[in-house]
């Protein structure tokens, strides 16, 4: 668990997937532990990946933009969601639990949750899952099974987020991959303000 992650009280009891709209709203994100429970958590400061125009785009290295150029995968959005956040948990130390899986496969259903995809061969290779709600994109997690294959994904998300005008692009917490894009980490006040401003807008997530 990052540093900078503090636990919060939230919600008690059975947890719908409204519960985790409203939360995201309040700067505040679910994680799930051994007992099938959820717990809420904020983050201080809170990594994002910058959307605005000011911004110098993401970060792409030569080794990753040969990569690219190569066209090695497919990239595919929602059409295999579950597959993708169960390959997320398979790890030693995993906060993606049952009751996670639950509940953003309910948030997929009903058009909140998203993964992105990279197949090699027609088979899944790679990929991430997210929250997208008003203008607002909240990264949960990713994994790879062929090297840089959520890399790609990665690219292919914040490509689909700048060109649907998505102001909010979160990640929660710095990981040497994301600091390889030009992540950066920000402080409450200027989180909640991106926040407010992207919960204001409408967006559509669309390739």
């Amino acid at each position: 668990m990052s540093d900078s992650f503090y636990q919060v009280n939230y919600k008690t009891g059975k947890v719908t997937p409204e519960d985790v709209l409203k939360a995201y709203q309040k700067n505040i994100f679910p994680m799930g532990n051994f007992e099938r429970d959820i717990i809420w958590y904020t983050a201080d400061p809170r990594t994002i990946i910058p959307l605005d125009e000011k911004s110098s785009g993401l970060k792409i290295s030569r080794s990753l933009n040969q990569i690219l150029k190569k066209n090695l995968f497919e990239i595919r959005i929602d059409n295999s969601f579950e597959a993708v956040i169960r390959l997320c948990s398979f790890r030693f130390s995993t906060w993606i639990n049952e009751e996670i899986i639950r509940l953003y496969t309910e948030l997929h259903k009903k058009g909140y949750a998203h993964s992105v995809e990279a197949y090699l061969d027609n088979k899944l290779a790679g990929g991430l899952y997210g929250v997208a709600l008003n203008g607002a994109f909240f990264g949960e997690s990713m994994f790879h099974l062929f090297p840089n294959s959520s890399k790609v994904c990665v690219v292919k998300l914040y490509e689909t987020l700048k060109k649907n005008k998505f102001i909010l692009f979160d990640i929660q917490m710095t990981t040497p991959v994301f600091k390889s894009f030009g992540a950066r980490e920000i402080n409450t006040l200027e989180y909640l303000a991106l926040l407010e401003k992207a919960m204001r807008v409408n967006r559509e997530f669309k390739l």
